[in-house]
């Protein structure tokens, strides 16, 4: 996939991208399922990083053939994630540099999560980081969830700029395919829960937020 010519707009995903988010949704699916006797797989939480909770709780059921609902699931998951939520949650390495170096450029930017409006609030506000974007959206603010583009059209458009001019920073194989397919420049940043994700819509697989190729996009 050829690389923009310039960059005049940069989105960021949310958890496991910006914040060790993705740690703490590990261990709280693994607390969740071991509650039932059960076991979270590397392979079932792959296929349910990225997507809406409403989504990814759906796919959880279906595969393990659990009887509760989505929204049982996802109450009581949410609350074993918040009690772990705080002592554990830590920014990813590199964002503060990377945040430096736009904010330098004078460049746009955004957040675009498959998490929910009022968690994604908690979350930047949590580091002081809300003020710093002048775009958010959340899982409320889309018909359809990643991989589908519509998050990322719609931060374009909102953004004032052509997908194409769009850096989007991603961390899933689900984020990476939404912005992709939306026309942006889709830079897969992954961890240790996504590193066997498929990339191939990427424009490159960074090493960390401040990959030398993340920051010569940005000069």
């Amino acid at each position: 996939m050829p690389l923009a010519p310039c960059i005049a707009a940069v989105v960021f995903d949310l958890d496991g991208l910006m914040f060790n988010t993705e740690d703490v949704f590990n261990q709280a699916g693994r607390e969740l399922l071991r509650r039932r006797g059960r076991e979270m797989s590397e392979q079932l939480l792959s296929a349910m990083m990225g997507r809406r909770a409403p989504e990814a709780f759906a796919i959880l059921i279906e595969t393990l053939g659990l009887q509760e609902t989505v929204d049982e699931l996802m109450a009581e998951s949410d609350a074993i994630f918040h009690a772990m939520l705080h002592e554990r949650i830590a920014p990813m390495p590199g964002l503060f540099e990377l945040l430096a170096v736009i904010d330098k450029r004078g460049l746009p930017k955004g957040v675009a999560t498959s998490s929910g409006r009022s968690y994604l609030h908690d979350v930047l506000g949590r580091f002081d980081l809300l003020q710093r974007f002048p775009l958010t959206l959340a899982a409320e603010d889309v018909t359809h969830g990643k991989p589908h583009p519509e998050i990322y059209l719609t931060a374009a458009r909102r953004l004032g700029v052509e997908p194409a001019e769009m850096l989007v920073l991603e961390d899933s194989e689900a984020g990476t395919k939404a912005a992709a397919a939306a026309g942006a420049v889709a830079v897969s940043v992954p961890h240790v829960h996504s590193v066997a994700h498929d990339f191939t819509p990427a424009a490159f697989i960074a090493e960390s937020l401040i990959d030398p190729r993340v920051l010569a996009l940005l000069r």
